[in-house]
C-alpha cells in the first residue's frame, strides 16, 4: 500500500496547479508508484494471485490514462513517460 507521504510527493511533482489532485498525469503517477510497490511484493510472494490480478488491473488503468494523455497532447505524454521512467 502506498503511504500518504509518498502519494503527496507524487501529487506535488506532477500537479499542474496547487489544487490539482485528480488530473490524468497525477493519476498515472500514483498508479506508477502503486505498480512499483506491487511488483516488489510479488517478487517475494510469487503465489499471491489476488495481488497479481490487482496489478494487472492497475496496469490497464494506467495504460488507458496514458492513451488519453497521448491523444490530447503528445508532447505532454512524452514528457510524462520520461519523467516517470515508463516504456512506450
Amino acid at each position: 500500500m502506498i503511504t500518504s507521504e509518498k502519494k503527496a510527493k507524487v501529487i506535488s511533482d506532477l500537479a499542474a496547479h496547487k489544487t490539482d489532485t485528480g488530473s490524468a498525469a497525477v493519476q498515472v503517477g500514483i498508479a506508477t508508484a502503486r505498480i512499483t510497490e506491487l511488483t516488489a511484493h510479488l517478487k517475494v510472494n510469487k503465489k499471491d494471485f489476488a495481488a497479481r490480478r490487482g496489478l494487472l488491473q492497475l496496469v490497464g488503468q494506467r495504460k488507458r490514462h496514458l492513451k488519453y494523455i497521448a491523444e490530447r497532447d503528445g508532447e505532454a505524454y512524452l514528457a510524462l513517460i520520461k519523467k516517470l521512467g515508463i516504456r512506450r
